[in-house]
């Protein structure tokens, strides 16, 4: 399966690197886009699910690094979640 890396950007400024076993991300987000932070997470959900069901799909078990990718982002978002009018910035596709 392709992987694809997405780097995005935190409310607070800091960045993190991404992981998705499939490019369906790249369906999902657009570089250089912000996204407000709860639509981002859902976005995150809908993508790293799409991604890990491929991957059931074709070897028989879920992607777990989809599925913990998945939950870093929840944590982090967390931190930002009475923050008003927070946003996830996509950096670039990788």
């Amino acid at each position: 399966m392709p992987v694809m890396h997405f780097r995005i950007q935190w409310p607070d400024g800091g960045e993190a690197n991404c992981y998705s076993p499939s490019r369906v991300v790249s369906e999902f987000f657009t570089p250089g886009h912000a996204y407000p932070l709860e639509d981002f997470v859902q976005r995150s959900r809908e993508a790293l699910g799409i991604a890990s069901e491929r991957v059931r799909q074709k070897y028989g078990f879920a992607c777990s690094a989809a599925l913990d990718q998945l939950a870093q982002i929840e944590r982090e978002a967390e931190r930002f979640r009475e923050c008003a009018g927070a946003s996830v910035k996509v950096i670039e596709l990788i």
